[in-house]
């Protein structure tokens, strides 16, 4: 049976993703072997942290190449801090590279709301987008960031969530998906995500 490779490059919440995952009936390993991503019939980056530092340790980890080598091959799914690397430009401490795969940058929320954004959102749902089959209008998912992705092609957000303006909540381009909420800590909500996701391999 196929798995899903979840990247471990030491900034993941790993085990709550792996653990959702074998919920679900899903396969997957989590690893920092390159090779096991070019095996894997998906991908999952995680991610918490600062930005710059995730960057960082992706590359010095050997792992950038062998997951963009995957790119239009496997469905790709990054959370959180791993959304925000799918874009091209962070700006969390210093401007710093992301993977490129998103057109854009990521910049602090300029919300008058208290940061980290922390807790349940609503998701206003932009367009067609297979994670999100099944799931209504103002479905509730958890959050926590301080940072969100500015994205410069419109059509790649999928969904938006309002912490005092409309911030990026999902991103899309083709086979790459993002979520900046955590699926693995939504709930029913975040599980049927996850098991789309799965669907896509």
């Amino acid at each position: 049976m196929g798995y899903t490779a979840i990247i471990d490059y030491g900034v993941g919440n790993l085990k709550s993703v792996s653990n959702a995952l074998s919920y679900l009936g899903q396969q997957s390993r989590v690893t920092g072997d390159g090779a096991e991503l070019e095996r894997a019939e998906a991908i999952i980056l995680p991610g918490v942290g600062a930005f710059p530092d995730a960057a960082d340790k992706l590359r010095q980890a050997g792992l950038e190449q062998p997951l963009l080598r995957q790119v239009g091959r496997k469905p790709i799914l990054g959370i959180c801090l791993g959304m925000q690397l799918l874009f091209q430009q962070g700006l969390e401490g210093r401007p710093c590279r992301g993977l490129g795969l998103i057109e854009g940058r990521v910049e602090p929320i300029p919300t008058r709301f208290k940061l980290p954004h922390i807790g349940w959102n609503s998701l206003h749902l932009s367009g067609p987008c297979p994670l999100f089959a099944g799931l209504e209008e103002e479905t509730h998912v958890y959050f926590v960031h301080s940072f969100h992705g500015v994205a410069d092609r419109p059509e790649q957000v999928t969904a938006t969530t309002d912490y005092g303006l409309p911030v990026t909540a999902a991103v899309q381009n083709g086979l790459v998906f993002g979520t900046q909420f955590h699926p693995e800590k939504s709930g029913e909500a975040g599980l049927q995500i996850l098991k789309n996701f799965g669907a896509l391999r």
